[in-house]
């Protein structure tokens, strides 16, 4: 999307010098050019560096209904509605993609607490967050922190 704005910008960014080339001296027409070439290109890099690499796949699960109102690992209220996990090492605080491997949805959320406990799985996820996700019960997933 950002390649399709850049070319959209230059092309009506030309069109403005060409029709402003009275007004403008000789060697500024082509600086501008340049100028909007090269934010456009360091634009169209900033892009991919948006999209992470995956740092976990594994099962993850849901909790909430016993947990709902109590204190998580970082002092503050477990709230089942909102887009928050627990991860066992990752900082409070980490923004996180988990995407659903078998229906490709994700969901941004944002660790808050420490777990899972259950063996083998690799997050556990508010029930609003797995219902974003397509997770009813345990699911397989990637993580990509943000």
């Amino acid at each position: 999307m950002a390649e399709g704005f850049c070319c959209i910008a230059i092309f009506c960014i030309v069109l403005c010098i060409n029709g402003a080339q009275d007004r403008m001296t000789r060697p500024s027409s082509p600086l501008a050019i340049t100028a909007v070439v090269l934010g456009c290109t360091l634009g169209a890099v900033s892009a991919p560096a948006e999209e992470t690499q995956p740092i976990q796949t594994g099962a993850a699960s849901w909790y909430g209904p016993g947990f709902h109102g109590k204190r998580t690992a970082n002092g503050e209220r477990f709230n089942t509605h909102v887009l928050t996990a627990a991860h066992k090492t990752l900082p409070f605080g980490t923004q996180l993609r988990v995407t659903n491997e078998r229906t490709g949805q994700s969901v941004v959320v944002r660790i808050n607490d420490r777990g899972p406990y259950a063996h083998g799985r690799v997050i556990d996820l508010s029930k609003a967050a797995a219902e974003a996700v397509g997770i009813l019960g345990v699911g397989t997933v990637t993580l990509a922190k943000l």
